[in-house]
């Protein structure tokens, strides 16, 4: 029977006049994997700072095991901005002790694409203060993985890892042995790893076995079933207002819905969008053109990121951008909007982009626009239209638009000062469609979305009338919204992926590997040095133990250097002196280092 590591009895806290949670009561066991969903502000992260401790609870108690292990990683790290990434994650160890430790290798591979950091200034001795909030995330998530737990919190584990690090992300949670909650907006990440679901809604927490799948289907189910229950309610009600007006017998009929499968659920559904309907009308929109480009150099200062590359975007493409950060993705958007801005007067590098003469073009960036803080949400969107034309007869005004993304009538009267990051980019994606472009560049759309949100956007964008590219690192919205899947290897070259993401996966691996045969004749002509006697062999190993000997020696007097300065931080000319032994210590141990890695060889 599975050991319960964590429980959370009727807990429920309050902030303000608001309960995030209300008399909440739920459990974790060994070998849980659990994802935790809701709408942004409905409690999710507060839920898990409860159990991990980090929080008090108003009422109830959250209880841990005895000797619990539990890691947490939080959206603020506690990285010390001073230390090296070497110190933080891998705590100093020497080069042989972590080099030949797999789960080490293996997590600085799948989060940093190579044990030297490739993308790190100073690889493993890059200080952590002047990195960007992504890779100090990273960072953070790999010391996490690298150390042993008996279960593990993570809180939007995927945020600012590409494709490829977050299907290595969801292969090593699998593989792990400790319990898992996590909070994510990524559907596919909990489809691949999680095995129950926790949905945070207006205080009270939902259990659903299964992944986001099931979890979609069961979550219909219950509805429906309330849906009935209310109805129910609702003929007994209008029974008793028509007892009590002594009038005629209420007509009521019995619900007409009873219990199905839940792929029942789906039996009728149509497909989410009539494909050749909105080419038909995308073309009306459009013309013959949108954008053609021939034999293009796209470059980033002086580096070529594309090259020769002649593609087109029809009217109704809908495509999804993939590839290796650095690649170009970013950078090609950024080239063909400077064209539909300029008529086609603004060019690449080298080649040509021809512009449609109907394009109208919004171009969603990772970078928040800014707007006045004192103005409300519903007037900033007003001050852009009043009205938007959907296509096909569906016309919404800006207050129900506001609604479909999550703004509902009190929120639309909040200054935009007052408004959180995921809400602003909200924000900023419904001003956008609120002008009616007939062309839409969506860079990084799903950041700090909650996938109520995202739901709400993928159904708008069904029966959006225009083409459309997407960067994203969200898998599910990709596949969702795009119809065909395009790929930038960081060859320089463009191309289109019949299979999709999974296709991409595979090119990078296969591409890995390839590099890595590539590497064999350098390895393979090393090995073919002359064979060592099995005497010269003993030797070796003999001299390896030694060196390991003194290396630990050199370990345990650094500690107490580092001692120290602690004790004589005041005393500038101490710290100086034991600041030179640091140093002379750190030489004596590179020699031994590189020895080591020799005498490995022979032996």
């Amino acid at each position: 029977m599975a050991v319960n590591l964590v429980n959370v009895e009727n807990v429920s806290k309050v902030y303000g006049t608001r309960a995030l949670l209300d008399g909440v009561s739920l459990g974790v066991s060994e070998g849980d994997r659990i994802g935790v969903v809701g709408r942004n502000g409905d409690g999710k992260t507060t839920l898990i700072r409860m159990l991990a401790k980090l929080e008090e609870a108003d009422t109830g108690r959250v209880t841990h095991s005895g000797g619990l292990r539990l890691g947490v990683l939080t959206q603020h790290d506690s990285l010390d901005p001073e230390a090296t990434v070497r110190h933080e994650v891998i705590r100093d160890l020497a080069d042989h002790e972590w080099a030949g430790n797999a789960k080490i290798r293996d997590v600085l591979t799948g989060l940093f694409g190579g044990l030297d950091l490739p993308g790190f200034p100073q690889g493993l001795d890059t200080v952590i203060g002047p990195l960007s909030g992504g890779e100090r995330r990273r960072i953070a998530l790999a010391k996490l993985l690298i150390e042993e737990q008996d279960i593990l919190i993570l809180d939007e584990p995927t945020n600012h890892l590409d494709v490829e690090g977050i299907s290595w992300l969801a292969n090593h949670l699998r593989e792990r042995r400790s319990a898992l909650v996590c909070v994510t907006h990524d559907r596919w990440f909990l489809d691949q790893v999680c095995t129950r679901m926790w949905d945070v809604q207006r205080g009270a927490v939902y259990e659903y076995e299964g992944g986001y799948s099931d979890y979609v289907f069961a979550r219909a189910e219950r509805e429906r079933i309330a849906a009935t229950e209310e109805v129910k309610r609702q003929n007994l009600v209008r029974k008793e207002l028509a007892w009590l007006r002594r009038g005629a017998p209420a007509r009521t009929s019995k619900p007409r819905f009873r219990v199905e499968a839940a792929n029942e659920l789906i039996k009728d559904v149509p497909p989410p969008r009539d494909s050749s309907e909105l080419m038909k009308f995308a073309s009306s929109r459009l013309g013959k053109t949108v954008f053609d480009l021939e034999n293009v150099t796209v470059q980033a200062g002086p580096k070529v990121l594309l090259k020769h590359l002649t593609w087109q975007l029809g009217p109704g493409d809908r495509f999804g951008l993939v590839g290796v950060n650095g690649a170009g993705k970013t950078s090609l958007l950024r080239a063909l909007a400077d064209a539909a801005r300029s008529a086609g007067e603004e060019q690449p590098a080298a080649g040509r982009i021809a512009v449609g003469k109907t394009v109208k073009l919004a171009y969603l960036s990772q970078e928040v626009a800014e707007l006045d803080p004192s103005v409300r949400v519903l007037e900033a969107v007003q001050q852009v239209r009043d009205r938007v034309d959907l296509g096909k007869g569906r016309e919404l005004t800006a207050g129900q638009l506001c609604e479909t993304f999550g703004f509902g009538k009190e929120k639309q009267w909040t200054p935009v000062g007052d408004l959180s990051g995921g809400e602003r980019r909200r924000l900023q994606l419904l001003r956008l469609l609120m002008d009616e472009p007939n062309v839409l560049f969506l860079d990084e759309p799903t950041n700090d979305l909650d996938i109520e949100t995202l739901t709400q956007l993928e159904d708008l964008l069904d029966g959006w009338p225009g083409s459309m590219v997407v960067i994203s690192h969200d898998r599910f919205f990709v596949e969702r919204t795009t119809d065909r899947v395009y790929a930038l290897l960081g060859d320089g070259a463009l191309r289109m992926l019949p299979r999709g993401i999974d296709e991409y996966i595979e090119r990078r691996h296969a591409m890995e590997e390839s590099a890595a045969r590539a590497a064999a004749p350098a390895a393979s002509a090393a090995k073919a040095a002359p064979e060592k006697s099995a005497a010269d062999q003993r030797a070796a190993k003999k001299e390896l133990q030694k060196i390991e000997r003194q290396l630990d020696k050199i370990s345990e007097k650094e500690t107490k250097l580092h001692a120290g300065i602690a004790e004589n931080a005041t005393d500038f000319a101490k710290v100086a002196e034991l600041d030179a032994e640091l140093r002379d210590l750190a030489g004596q141990r590179e020699e031994l280092e590189l020895r080591w890695l020799e005498l490995a060889e022979e032996a």
